[in-house]
């Protein structure tokens, strides 16, 4: 019965990672375009409107 539910779990994992892999032809991401960051700031960019760093230094966090 274990081995049932172990291998049902795991062929579920394998379909979900199939669709996580799938991408749709004409899909842009944020990554296409090169703006995944903010190029003042480094901040990772989280949809289309303008960085809330306007304009400051980066910070060197090491």
């Amino acid at each position: 019965m274990i081995l049932k539910v172990v291998t049902l779990f795991l062929a579920a994992m394998a379909v979900l990672a199939m669709f996580g892999k799938l991408r749709l032809p004409g899909g842009k991401g944020l990554r296409k375009t090169g703006q995944a960051k903010c190029p003042k700031c480094g901040r990772h960019r989280i949809g289309k409107g303008p960085c809330p760093c306007s304009g400051k230094r980066k910070v060197n966090r090491s």
